[in-house]
Order: structure tokens, then C-alpha cells, then sequence
């Protein structure tokens, strides 16, 4: 992966250098550190395990001083979200609406937001109260060693990933997703949250797309990194390193296999209305 300029995005809160602020959930006890875990590869809405709160210790944002360790992971996420601002912004643009560009926040172990306290072990999250992504800089070392999904190309996927979130809170895909959640089993609404995250899968693939040769130079080996971290970070992968077995009616991400299958679409075809995952089945046989 090469840049073509490497722009970095100003829309970044860099906390790192902070205290944290908001605490731990009190009551999450043994049941929320599981579910966290699963939340923690490319988590969707937080505010599925997290308790809702608004914190009133509010956390002091103060950029690091000085060289940082993780620094070099901190300029390539900023040039990833300016990328995606620029290529989201255009899409936008051509369909005759505006794109408002979320804030990316970095911080290191916990600090709050509007959707309860954002924990390291929770990995990337949108919080769709705030329009925030937030990102501990530790979660790239974890893709890489844990899951085996090296390169900076994965790293890139999980940010496209969140910033799909963004783009589905901005369509209003959320919203109806929210709304549909307290009229259905939590069967049927795991089924839904797969679509939903599917369709983030499908953006991440869009971005891709259209950042080739604007932002970024793509080559087969970047791509099979980005093919990589969606196959290690499917449901039936996490459940079978977590739990030992497979439990399709628990997935709330989908499989690896549909995993791929909906970014590589994404990626090969740019095209914003063939990523329904809601109303199509035609990765029906990728379970």
C-alpha cells in the first residue's frame, strides 16, 4: 500500500496523552468482559453491551507531547480517515448531499463516550450518539499477532470498517435498524446485525475501490491482507477460538466467508446500491 500524497485528516481527538475518564461499567461483571470480547474484533454499535450512561467525568483531551511509540500508527490512521473523507465526501457529493465527516478518537486503555466507557479490549467502535470512531492504537498489534492478519492494508480495512458505520448512521440505516430491535427476538435481531455489519464490510470495500489511484496505490498483496483480517475476524472464527464451537444463531457479524464475500464486492464494483445486504441472500450459501 503506497500513498499518493498522504493527506492526514485535522478531525482527530488524540486522548492518548490523557487520563482516561468515565471508569469501568459497574455490573459488567464476567458476562460483559465475554460479549466484549466478541464486540472486540471490528465491533458494531457499542451500546449493545455497554450501559448506557452520560458520564459526568468528562475526559480531558490533551495531545501527547513528544514522540510517542505509536506514532507511525497514528499519522496512518489519520491519513486512512482523510481518505475516506475524501473519497465519502464525493460519493456524497454526486448523489447531491453532503457528507459530515466523523471524528476519529485515539486513546490508550479507556476513556468515555456517549455510548458508555470505550475500553481497549473492546477494539474499534462507532458510537452513532457521538459520530465518533474510537480506536486504541494496541488493537493494529493485536490484528497482526492474535488473528495473523498483518500489513498495513488490514489496518486500513478495520478503520473503512467503522467509517462504514458512519456512512450507514448518515443514510439513515441505523436508525431502522434501532427502531426494528425492540419488536423482534434476539434471534431474528442477530440476524439483522449481521446485515448491518455486512454492509460496513461492503463500504469498507467501496472505499477501497475508489481510493485506488486517488489516495492510495493498491496492489494483490494489499488486498489479500484487507481478505486476511475480514476471513480472521468472522463469527464462527471468533466463536471457535472463544468457545470451542460454532453457533450460527449467535452470530451478530457474520461468517468469515461472508465476511470477504461483501468487501470483495465492495471493492470490485464502487457501487453504493448493489451493498443491500438486508434484502439479498445471494451469500445465503457462505454460512
Amino acid at each position: 500500500m503506497r500513498w499518493i500524497g498522504g493527506r492526514e485528516s485535522d478531525n482527530v481527538d488524540d486522548r492518548r496523552g490523557s487520563s482516561g475518564g468515565g471508569g469501568l461499567v459497574v455490573g459488567g461483571g464476567i458476562g460483559t468482559v465475554v460479549i466484549a470480547l466478541i464486540y472486540m474484533f471490528l465491533g458494531g454499535d457499542p451500546s449493545q453491551v455497554l450501559t448506557q450512561q452520560t458520564d459526568d467525568t468528562q475526559t480531558t483531551s490533551q495531545a501527547p507531547t513528544g514522540p510517542q511509540p505509536d506514532d507511525a500508527a497514528a499519522s496512518f490512521t489519520r491519513k486512512v480517515l482523510a481518505s475516506t473523507e475524501d473519497v465519502w465526501g464525493q460519493i456524497f457529493a454526486d448523489k447531491g448531499e453532503q457528507y459530515a465527516d466523523p471524528t476519529l478518537v485515539m486513546f490508550r486503555g479507556v476513556t468515555s463516550s456517549q455510548c458508555g466507557t470505550a475500553q481497549q479490549e473492546m477494539g474499534p467502535f462507532y458510537c452513532p450518539a457521538d459520530q465518533k470512531v474510537y480506536i486504541d492504537l494496541s488493537f493494529y498489534d493485536e490484528l497482526s499477532q492474535r488473528f495473523q492478519a498483518p500489513g498495513d492494508f488490514a489496518m486500513a480495512y478495520v478503520i473503512a470498517h467503522e467509517i462504514g458505520h458512519h456512512v450507514q448512521n448518515q443514510l439513515g440505516i441505523m436508525d431502522k435498524v434501532n427502531q426494528a430491535r425492540g419488536q423482534m427476538s434476539q434471534r431474528d435481531y442477530n440476524k439483522l446485525s449481521v446485515r448491518l455489519e455486512l454492509q460496513a464490510d461492503f463500504y469498507a470495500g467501496v472505499w477501497a475501490h475508489h481510493a485506488q489511484g486517488q489516495s492510495v496505490s493498491i496492489d494483490e498483496n494489499d488486498v489479500e491482507e484487507a481478505l486476511t483480517a475480514a476471513n480472521a475476524i468472522g463469527d464462527d472464527k471468533i466463536q471457535e477460538q472463544t468457545q470451542g464451537r460454532v453457533v450460527p444463531d449467535a452470530f451478530t457479524h457474520g461468517s468469515s466467508a461472508q465476511r470477504v464475500y461483501w468487501f470483495k464486492k465492495g471493492l470490485r464494483t464502487g457501487d453504493l446500491s448493489q451493498g443491500d445486504t438486508f434484502n439479498s441472500r445471494e451469500d445465503a450459501n457462505l454460512q
